[in-house]
């Protein structure tokens, strides 16, 4: 069994590494955007990111996901401009990290296309499904997708008074039927992640209720990627900004390992890996670095 009495699940495979089914795996979040939300364009530069690169590997991240356009809205970003952001940085990835497996946060098929050429070994689709096309490049590449709920909104908006009967009953419908059909068109199984997309589509209790009932997406036996870093989802229960929300996404983070999560989309690598191995030891699914206390 996994964490948190999750039902067997195989091992993930994206481009360089297999991944055990109860291993916690940390994805870096890597921005080439003037204008993220929480770092402000730090990594924009080629060298920034580089750098920043070199951080997280050292720091446990075995996923590093780059992202050429914010979320948010914002300024306009075309395919071409989005695709020239990323991938050089691509490129030098792949060449200073073989061991690493690059992932790139696009909606665009044009971007998945580009990057996959390049080398990226995983598409992370975080506006579910809304160029179908994309889980088709996927399986043309034989690289891993991503399949998240945004709960049916255009890309780069913001939810307004959204509602669902069930929004944990919306989200698996949704990542299942995206996750069926990419396999469907070729992509492989055992490289195909679903994301409940905790903020996109939804409202704070929206989020709070898809993290306290996670194991429902856990017990379809698609791995979990949760994207909880800094949200304001999170911000909204602590009455925080985002440069004040750490304590608040660990906290998530540290509930969703737990309830079967396999792996967690994050600012703060360091800190994530340090909680998500805590607590795969908790749940028995890992042992203690080391364990001398009492025996001398």
């Amino acid at each position: 069994m996994t964490l948190a009495g999750a039902p067997e699940q195989g091992p993930l495979r994206l481009g360089p590494r297999v991944f055990a089914p109860a291993e916690p795996v940390v994805m870096a979040i890597v921005n080439r955007t003037p204008d993220s939300f929480f770092d402000k364009g730090a990594t924009y530069a080629l060298a920034a990111a580089l750098d920043r690169v070199d951080q997280v590997v050292a720091e446990g991240a075995a996923i590093v996901d780059v992202g050429g356009v914010k979320a948010a809205p914002g300024d306009a970003v075309d395919a071409a401009e989005e695709a020239r952001r990323v991938l050089d940085l691509v490129e030098a990835v792949r060449e200073r990290h073989p061991e690493v497996v690059v992932s790139v946060d696009t909606y665009r098929a044009e971007v998945g296309d580009v990057v996959c050429r390049a080398g990226a070994h995983l598409l992370n689709d975080a506006w579910g499904g809304w160029e179908p096309e994309l889980a088709e490049v996927a399986a043309r590449y034989d690289v891993g997708l991503v399949c998240t709920h945004a709960g049916g909104l255009p890309p780069r908006t913001r939810p307004h008074r959204v509602e669902y009967d069930d929004v944990v009953g919306d989200v698996l419908s949704t990542v299942t039927a995206l996750a069926d059909r990419a396999v469907a068109l070729g992509v492989r199984r055992d490289a195909i992640l679903i994301d409940p997309g905790h903020d996109f589509g939804k409202n704070t209790r929206h989020s709070l209720e898809l993290t306290r009932r996670l194991d429902a997406l856990v017990e379809t036996g698609w791995p979990v990627l949760v994207a909880l870093s800094r949200k304001d989802f999170v911000g909204e229960v602590l009455g925080l900004l985002p440069d004040d929300r750490l304590e608040g996404t660990l906290a998530a983070t540290a509930v969703s390992a737990l309830l079967g999560a396999r792996v967690f989309r994050a600012h703060d690598v360091e800190a994530t890996v340090r909680v998500v191995r805590t607590v795969a030891a908790i749940a028995g699914a890992a042992p203690p670095a080391f364990a001398r206390r009492g025996l001398a």
